[in-house]
């Protein structure tokens, strides 16, 4: 990441948070919204996660700050956002990418537990975080809130994963329409997958076997890369996007056509 020239920042003067910052996927938002100009917030469980992103912007010559916060819980979430208006003063841009905790497995063997985790855990944390955003976005009438993952066809094996991606969906919607009238934007991200994302514990065949398959349903031969993330996030979140909400921006490189 490098901070561009103050003239050619999207993000200038903007203020940004970042639930799940700690993550390849938070990170590079994170990342993409602070080489635009925006004073970004890091948002996580693990402070051990968060420093690391935050001294990277920083070098770059970004601004970042870290928070310890659950964002499952009403409480933890609403005191940081309120924290963030404290020190900043305002807030423009809402972003949420934490984990759902899914388990993968066929719905004929799943746990009613295992399936209903990430369903609830995508409705509840994606709520909570929005909603304290929009409630200060209202006063100002003007704002960003950006989700990650979209809908898309279904697959076998994936338990509730897939079905707590169409709530999020569903309730972004929901979101668009109330909060549009406001001056308030929602928009989904939407890669098709990112093998720079796969975890490092993963054996390098079955990694190679998932970058394949990833790269090999996509008309452009690749797939979107970490970079191309933090990028269009930034480009979402900014003025030049203005006149989009309530939909997913496709990143998929054809895997998905609309």
């Amino acid at each position: 990441m490098t901070k561009g020239d103050t003239a050619d920042m999207l993000l200038e003067n903007k203020v940004a948070v970042v639930y799940g910052a700690g993550g390849p996927i938070g990170r590079a938002i994170a990342e993409g919204f602070a080489a635009q100009g925006a004073r970004v917030y890091l948002a996580g469980r693990t402070r051990t996660h968060l420093e690391p992103v935050a001294e990277a912007i920083r070098a770059a010559g970004g601004t970042a700050d870290t928070a310890h916060v659950d964002a499952q819980d009403e409480h933890d979430v609403d005191a940081f956002v309120d924290n963030v208006l404290k020190e900043a003063g305002d807030l423009h841009i809402s972003a949420n990418v934490i984990g759902y905790e899914d388990v993968h497995q066929p719905l004929l063997e799943i746990s009613l537990d295992d399936f209903l985790q990430p369903i609830v855990n995508a409705s509840r944390t994606q709520f909570l975080t929005t909603r304290a955003a929009a409630r200060h976005m209202v006063t100002t009438g003007d704002g960003v809130i950006i989700t990650f993952g979209g809908s898309g066809n279904a697959m076998a094996g994936l338990g509730g994963f897939k079905v707590a991606l169409d709530a999020v969906e569903g309730l972004r919607r929901q979101w668009a329409c109330e909060l549009g009238p406001r001056g308030i934007r929602l928009v989904t991200l939407r890669t098709g997958g990112i093998p720079e994302s796969l975890p490092d514990s993963l054996p390098d065949d079955e990694r190679a076997q998932i970058t394949s398959t990833i790269d090999g349903a996509t008309l452009l031969n690749r797939s979107a890369t970490l970079a191309d993330v933090g990028n269009v996030a930034a480009f979402a979140a900014s003025d030049l996007a203005r006149s989009i909400t309530g939909t997913e921006i496709n990143m998929t490189c054809g895997a998905v056509l609309e």
